[in-house]
């Protein structure tokens, strides 16, 4: 039986890179499509006809987040490992809390990064549930972490990783009792275009943090009872 993933935010950056690990590997990825003028995911299909379906994905919209899941449902009856990896941020991020923050993208990256994850576990519950790994993987950011994360800024953002730790932690709580397995990872700084522009000064590319993201996704965990969120180098973060 195929091993099947589902990658959200699969356009370009980390999740584009996890679906080529995966792709690489053997897996059928469905990868969640967002920019479908964005030329790179199409490109990946011509090296893997029949293993990578793209499917429009918006995990902002209830709907599209059902709509995906009705698609992939007419492929395959099964998802095995579900990789939430949409997320945003924004250029207003470095205000400081005199400088006047800027709502709206609070609003939307708490929409895309923490409520996001939630519509993609709800609408592939069924499909995740006939899987054989039953697992659920989400990427989360030092910026989540309470303890030590240091930032005097980044207001939005810092808080809707933050939200998103506590909904994995509630998920854990109910679904790991059923069978369900958990990965919650801390990629790195990344060179992806997460505030709008492609960042040359990160210090990982891509190919680097999804290669330690899937090892971290697929390898079994001294103690699967245990949340924690795990960077790429393999250590663990307070929350």
């Amino acid at each position: 039986m195929d091993q099947n993933t589902f990658v959200t935010g699969a356009d370009r950056g980390l999740g584009l890179a996890i679906c080529a690990n995966l792709l690489e590997r053997g897996w059928q990825v469905f990868a969640g499509q967002y920019l479908p003028d964005w030329h790179e995911l199409g490109e990946l299909t011509n090296w893997y006809p029949g293993k990578l379906h793209l499917i429009p994905l918006d995990v902002a919209a209830l709907e599209s987040v059902q709509a995906a899941a009705k698609e992939v449902a007419t492929v395959t009856g099964h998802i095995d490992l579900l990789v939430n990896n949409a997320g945003v941020n924004t250029p207003t991020k470095e205000r400081k809390i005199h400088q006047g923050q800027d709502y709206a993208e609070f609003d939307r990256m708490y929409q895309i990064n923490a409520v996001g994850p939630i519509r993609v576990v709800e609408s592939f519950w069924g499909l995740v549930e006939q899987g054989n790994l039953k697992r659920l993987a989400f990427i989360s950011s030092e910026a989540a972490s309470i303890k030590r994360c240091t930032r005097e800024a980044w207001y939005g953002y810092t808080m809707s990783k933050a939200a998103l730790n506590r909904a994995v932690k509630i998920m854990f709580n109910h679904l790991h009792p059923k069978g369900y397995t958990f990965r919650l990872f801390h990629p790195g700084w990344v060179q992806s275009y997460i505030g709008g522009e492609y960042n040359h000064e990160a210090h990982l590319t891509p190919t680097e943090s999804a290669a330690a993201a899937v090892e971290h996704f697929l390898n079994p965990l001294e103690n699967e009872a245990q949340l924690a969120m795990i960077d790429w180098e393999e250590r663990s973060w307070p929350w």
